[in-house]
């Protein structure tokens, strides 16, 4: 039997927060899935491009960022 891979939830340019993690509460723009799909590059507020989790990934939509509080 041949399993498929979901489409990835996120695309490229989407604004994303990392919701769980060390870093939850960052918020960035995701870039693309790495080669093991299960990881993913966004670019972070200050422009640095760092690797995460996908499943520590969630859309942004509502996010206030910290600085805002």
């Amino acid at each position: 039997m041949m399993s498929t891979i979901p489409a990835p939830a996120f695309h490229e340019g989407d604004e994303v927060v990392l919701a769980n993690g060390t870093y939850q509460g960052t918020l960035g723009v995701f870039l693309r899935l790495k080669e093991d799909a299960k990881w993913a590059d966004i670019t972070e507020r200050d422009g640095s491009i760092r690797s995460h989790p996908v499943e520590w990934l969630a859309h942004s939509a509502g996010a206030i960022p910290a600085s805002v509080n």
